[in-house]
């Protein structure tokens, strides 16, 4: 019984006469598949006996005179016990040192690929207008030809913006002077008895050249609010433009039967006075131009938190939700809107904003204030 059993696996034997006769042992006990020969009269085969999966021998040998065969099996348990521990002692170390190795390899990748990253994070962070060159330094030394050619880009990218600008403002600028005098030339006609129909006509001129010469102006602000071309930025108090400007914007208001009220709280921000103005005035202006007579217009400002803002609010036909930002674009005019603006007032306030860190937002007039209707611009100023 020793012999035939230890605490993994038990040892089954059966013994065989020439003849195939049982002589001894396990009865049953499997002997080799009858497609298999025995080689040298041996034979080692898997088989099963009893429910169990066993590893079994079959042996020719020599009973006294006669020919016999032995069988011997025996249960896999520990066979299959050495084969995971075989596994495990082979393949454990095998996939840690995998593991260490991808660790490692994601690290030198990580650590090679980091200055990368970094000039991809400060790509992204800058602004669209932002066409300062790269610094190389802190790249590996096989991206420094890339960073050569992006700053070469970045050089001729910003030399063609400074072209266009310069252009866009000795355009404007050379229009200024002589529509200047023909203002100047109609208004003096205007004052003089004329006949009705030269007077109809030369108001008609006077008016278009009231408007082109508010289009270059327009032009001229639009070209320093492009980036690159601004000026250096310094502290100013959104109140205190607002008050210094407050005489023109009274005599368009007035001019248009339109009541122009100021809710003036201090509001310091970092910035370009003349831009900074330039936006107070489009802002203004389309809300008078487009307020009906007799409407109202309020201009707010003061701080909320860390931000300073301005508002400007009218009680004219407002403007549609589905058209808030495309107002925001260049040259466009909201469909059917009377008047002969020229699309650019909001563009340029966007710009200025913009290039302020600033963000703008187009509501309805506000609920509870005099306007029944209307629209409300507001920019918020970062500070502090």
């Amino acid at each position: 019984q020793v012999l035939r059993q230890d605490s993994y696996d038990s040892i089954y034997y059966r013994v065989l006469g020439p003849s195939g006769e049982e002589i001894a042992g396990d009865e049953g006990l499997p002997g080799p598949p009858a497609d298999r020969e025995l080689k040298d009269g041996f034979l080692a085969y898997d088989t099963a006996y009893k429910g169990q999966n066993v590893r079994a021998v079959t042996l020719r040998a020599q009973c006294g005179s006669q020919s016999c065969s032995v069988l011997v099996a025996e249960t896999t348990v520990k066979r299959k016990r050495l084969q995971r521990d075989i596994l495990f002692s082979s393949l454990l170390p095998e996939m840690l040192i995998a593991v260490a190795t991808l660790l490692i390899v994601w690290f030198g990748v990580k650590r090679g690929l980091g200055p990368l990253a970094r000039l991809s994070d400060e790509i992204k962070a800058r602004s669209p207008g932002d066409l300062r060159p790269i610094d190389p330094a802190g790249t590996p030394e096989e991206t420094r030809p890339l960073v050569s050619a992006l700053n070469g880009l970045l050089g001729e990218v910003a030399q063609a913006s400074r072209n266009q600008q310069r252009f866009l403002a000795n355009a404007a600028h050379q229009l200024r002077t002589p529509l200047a005098g023909l203002q100047a030339h109609t208004e003096l006609a205007l004052a003089k008895p004329v006949p009705t129909e030269v007077r109809s006509e030369l108001e008609q001129v006077h008016q278009a050249t009231i408007r082109t010469a508010r289009l270059a102006n327009q032009l001229l602000a639009l070209a320093r609010a492009e980036p690159g071309a601004r000026g250096n930025a310094a502290e100013l108090n959104l109140k205190s433009l607002a008050e210094s400007e407050a005489d023109a914007w009274v005599h368009q208001a007035l001019a248009r039967d339109v009541d122009l009220g100021f809710e003036l709280e201090p509001a310091p921000v970092q910035g370009d006075a003349f831009l900074l103005r330039e936006a107070l005035a489009n802002l203004v202006h389309n809300a008078i131009e487009y307020s009906q007579r007799g409407g109202r217009v309020t201009v707010r400002t003061g701080r909320n938190g860390t931000h300073s803002f301005l508002e400007v609010e009218d009680d004219g036909p407002g403007i549609p939700p589905a058209e808030r930002d495309r107002v925001l674009e260049r040259f466009y005019r909201v469909p059917g809107t009377p008047g002969t603006g020229s699309g650019l007032g909001l563009a340029i306030v966007r710009e200025i904003a913009s290039g302020h860190g600033a963000t703008i937002s187009i509501t309805d007039a506000m609920a509870g204030s005099s306007a029944t209707r209307g629209c409300r611009v507001a920019i918020t100023f970062p500070y502090g």
